[in-house]
Parts: C-alpha cells; structure tokens; sequence
C-alpha cells in the first residue's frame, strides 16, 4: 500500500513538472507572439471558425448571393446605360450609397414584389380576374414610376440645395482669393470649411484634378452634376476667365452679383405667385365652412318655415 502511494505521488510530480513546464512554453510563445504579431496557425483557424460562427444569417448566407446578383447584372449592364445611370445617382447625389448595379437590382425588386402585393391584395378581396390584372399592371407601372420620381425628387432637392448655398459659397471663394490665394487654394480651403452640396461636389473636383484631370474637365463634372443654370453660368464665366487670362476676382464677384439678383427675382416671383395659389384652397375649403356657418342657420329656418 505504501508502495502505491509512493509510485502514485512521484507520477504525479512528474506530471506536474511536465505541465508546469509546458505552460511556462506556451506562456513564452504567447508573449512573443504578441510582441512580434506572429499568429499560431492552429489559433488563426480557431479564431476563423469562432469568427464565422459569430456572423449573422444575413452575413454568412445574403451577403454571397446579394455579391452574386451583382456580378451576374453587372455582366449584363451595357456600358452606356451604366453610364447613364450613373450620371442621374451622381446627379441625386448618390443616395444611399447605390451603385449602377445596386439600382438595377432594387428596380427588379420591386417590379417582382408590387405586382405580387397587389395581386394578392385582389385575391383576398375575392376580386375578378380584370381587377387581379389591372391591379398587376398597376403594381407594375408603380414599381418602374417610383425609383425614377425617387431620383428626380433627390436632384431637385439637392439643385434647390445648391442654389441657396451658391452666393454665400462664391462671395469666401472671392474673399479667400482677395488674400492672395490661387483659385484652386481658395477653393480647398473653403471646401475645407464649408459642408454642403457645393462643398462636396467642389471636393470631388479638387480631388479628380489631383488625380490628373484638367481644370477643365472637373469643373465640367461639376456642371454636368448639378444641373442649374447659374452653375453653367459660374464654370462657363471661370473656364473662359482661364483661357483669356481676365482676373478671377473680378468674375465672383459678378457672378455672386447676378446670383443674388436672380434669387431676388426669384422670391418677387414666388411672391406674386402666392395669391393665385392660396385662391383654390379659399374656394375648395374656407368658402363652404364660412357658407355653412353663414347660411346653415338661415337655410334651417327657412325648411321650418316652409
């Protein structure tokens, strides 16, 4: 009995030692590996599938066939409606982030998803087979009208955006170049001060021309991009103010001139405007409550009476 025990205790502080000693390995290995950024492979694999199985649903099984769709109608865009589309989200600002193919699949989404909500919307209302179809067509003109009307509504918003901001915007590039910087140093720095659409799309000017574009052509996205007439105006008066070397200053400062003069006419317009419109909700809907106020008592008498 003693014998066992004996042989069981110097096992023991063999296995010990053994372990001690290892761990004091792997401890050292951690710590260098730390030091060094040197990964075990077998701790990379563990990390991997640990990571993996952390994903959602959306990320481990939607993310590839979403990648997928794309690259199958990217494959089937031509390169002259890639452009077009692309021109009309630049010029909507690029809402969301969307790319050309990103539209394109959420447009057939849509014109797979509407046509089927509305039918279904008739065959629960236990319509006939005429009002199923047209609600289908329906559903399918509403589905190719919505993203075009989305994207016109976010170019208008972002061209009414613009032209507040132009005058402001023009009179500190005027200014910044009055203190002896270049255009394109006044330019950049009040991009850098400045947030807005007119910063924005100036910045992606100033950068494509770091790229190796001409002042020409980026200032010639800007207009294509913004579609304004006094922004035409403004990069046709700086491009030709270029070519014929006439001082920069002087053509901001007419230019912010005019600007503000338009947005005056403008308001004088809007202004004139404002009865004609006010006419039809005073006849559709302020005239009968006053009438029915008016007359309602009178009319009521007069019925008693008779």
């Amino acid at each position: 009995m003693v014998v066992l025990f004996y042989t069981l205790t110097v096992l023991l502080l063999v296995y010990g030692l053994v372990v001690t000693r290892k761990e004091k390995k792997k401890h050292i290995e951690k710590r260098l590996s730390t030091v060094f950024h040197q990964i075990d492979p077998n701790l990379e694999t563990e990390t991997a599938i640990d990571s993996v199985e952390k994903l959602s649903f959306s990320k481990r099984m939607m993310d590839p066939i979403w990648n997928m769709m794309k690259k199958k109608l990217q494959r089937k865009l031509s390169s002259e409606k890639k452009e077009k589309l692309e021109n009309k989200l630049l010029q909507a600002g690029n809402p969301m982030g969307m790319t050309q193919v990103e539209f394109q699949i959420v447009k057939l989404a849509l014109i797979i998803i509407f046509p089927f909500l509305f039918g279904l919307y008739g065959y629960i209302l236990n319509q006939s087979a005429g009002i199923i179809f047209i609600l289908l067509f329906l559903g399918i003109l509403l589905a190719v009208y919505i993203p075009a009307f989305y994207l016109k509504q976010k170019t208008a918003t972002r061209n009414k955006q613009a032209l507040r901001e132009l005058p402001d915007f023009l009179d500190l590039v005027t200014v910044s170049i009055e203190a002896g910087l270049g255009f394109d140093s006044a330019l950049s720095k009040v991009v850098a001060k400045k947030n807005g659409v007119l910063a924005t799309e100036f910045q992606r000017c100033l950068e494509e021309m770091r790229l190796g574009k001409t002042r020409r052509e980026a200032l010639s996205g800007v207009r294509d991009r913004l579609i304004l007439d006094d922004i035409k105006s403004l990069i046709g008066s700086i491009l030709q103010a270029e070519q014929l070397g006439i001082g920069m200053v002087q053509i901001l400062r007419v230019q912010s001139n005019e600007v503000r003069q338009r947005r005056k006419q403008r308001a004088e317009e809007a202004a004139m405007k404002a009865p004609i419109k006010m006419l039809f909700p005073l006849v559709f809907f302020i005239f009968p409550c006053i009438f029915v106020v008016l007359l309602g008592p009178a009319v009521i008498r007069m019925m008693q009476t008779f």
